[in-house]
C-alpha cells in the first residue's frame, strides 16, 4: 500500500484519489461529529476515544510499520502540540455553545487558515478562481452558522466566548493539518507518521477524563463510554487518515477545503438520520458549500 501511495505522489491519478480521499474524510468527519453529538460530556467522548487509538494503533506502530528514524520523530512529536490545542479548544467551545452553532464556524475558519499555513510552510499557491471558490464555501459554513445562531436555543452569555473559541479551533485545524501535511511529506512510508500519529497526539484526554470521571456526581454507562471510544476511533482512523494521505498525494489547501464539505454531511445525517428539520435556506446554504468545492476544484 505504500508503495502504491508513493508511485501516485505528483501524478493526475495521484490527484483523483486525493479528492476521492478528501471527500471520503469530510463524510467520516461529520458521522464522528454526529455520534457524539449531545451523548456524552465531550472530554468524557473523546477520552475514550484516545484511549481507544492508543490500545488498538500502537501494535501496528510497533510491529507493521517501519519505524521512524531520526528527523521522522521530531516530525511526528511535533504534531503534539497542535492536537492538543485542538482537542482542548474544541471540547471547552462544546461546553459553552450547542454543537450546532460550534461545528460550522470551526469548519468555516479552517480551510482560510490553512490555504494560509500551506502557503507560508509549503509553498503552496492559490489561484483567483480558487480563492473565489474558498469565499463561497466559507460564506455557506459561516451563513450555516448564523442560521442556526438565530433558530437554536443557546445561552447568550456565553454565545460569543464559544464563537471565539470556534474560531481559535479552526485555527487549529488549519496548524494541525498544515503541519501534518509538512510532516507525512518529510516520512519515508506514510504509514509510519500515521501508526505513531494516533498513538502520540492520544495519551492528554485519557488523562483529562479519568480525573474528569472520578469528579462526576453522575457518570454515564460505562458501556455506552467504550463503545463510543470503539466506534468513535475507527471512524477517526478513517477521518483523519484519509485527509493526510490526501495531502500527500496533491495540495494541502484543496485537501483541506473539500474535507469542510463535511458540514453538508452533517446537515444530511442530521437530516436523514437523526430526522432534524432542513429547510429551504439550510439547503441553499448547503448548496453554497458544495459549490464552493467544486469551484475550488476546477480552478485548480
Amino acid at each position: 500500500m505504500s508503495d502504491l501511495i508513493l508511485s501516485l505522489e505528483g501524478t493526475e491519478a495521484g490527484h483523483r484519489l486525493a479528492l476521492i480521499l478528501a471527500l471520503t474524510a469530510a463524510f467520516l468527519h461529520a458521522f464522528l461529529g454526529a455520534i457524539q453529538k449531545g451523548r456524552i460530556d465531550p472530554w468524557l467522548s473523546r477520552g475514550a476515544i484516545d484511549t481507544a487509538f492508543i490500545v488498538l494503533t500502537l501494535p501496528i506502530a510497533l510491529f507493521f510499520v517501519p519505524r521512524p528514524e531520526g528527523r521522522e520523530w521530531l516530525l511526528i512529536l511535533g504534531t503534539m502540540p497542535f492536537m492538543f490545542v485542538y482537542k482542548w479548544l474544541l471540547a471547552l467551545a462544546y461546553t459553552r455553545a450547542a454543537y450546532t452553532v460550534v461545528y460550522p464556524v470551526v469548519r468555516g475558519s479552517g480551510p482560510f487558515f490553512t490555504v494560509l499555513g500551506a502557503w507560508l510552510l509549503i509553498g503552496e499557491t492559490f489561484t483567483p478562481t480558487q480563492w473565489t471558490g474558498v469565499g463561497v464555501l466559507m460564506g455557506g459554513i459561516l451563513g450555516l452558522a448564523v442560521y442556526n445562531m438565530r433558530h437554536v436555543q443557546v445561552d447568550r452569555e456565553r454565545l460569543v466566548p464559544a464563537l471565539w473559541l470556534a474560531v481559535a479551533t479552526g485555527l487549529a485545524v488549519a496548524g494541525y493539518t498544515t503541519w501534518g501535511a509538512f510532516a507525512i511529506r518529510g516520512t519515508a512510508d506514510p504509514f509510519t507518521y500515521l501508526a505513531w500519529f494516533f498513538v502520540v497526539t492520544a495519551v492528554d484526554m485519557p488523562l483529562i477524563a479519568a480525573w474528569r470521571w472520578r469528579r462526576m456526581s453522575q457518570t454515564p454507562p460505562v458501556r455506552d463510554v467504550f463503545r463510543l471510544g470503539v466506534t468513535g476511533a475507527v471512524i477517526g482512523w478513517g477521518s483523519f487518515g484519509t485527509v493526510m494521505l490526501a495531502t500527500r498525494l496533491d495540495k494541502v489547501g484543496e485537501a483541506a477545503v473539500l474535507r469542510e464539505t463535511s458540514t453538508v454531511f452533517a446537515a444530511m445525517i442530521g437530516w436523514l438520520v437523526l430526522k432534524e428539520t432542513v429547510g429551504p435556506r439550510r439547503v441553499m446554504l448547503m448548496t453554497l458549500i458544495a459549490l464552493g468545492a467544486v469551484i475550488v476544484e476546477l480552478g485548480g
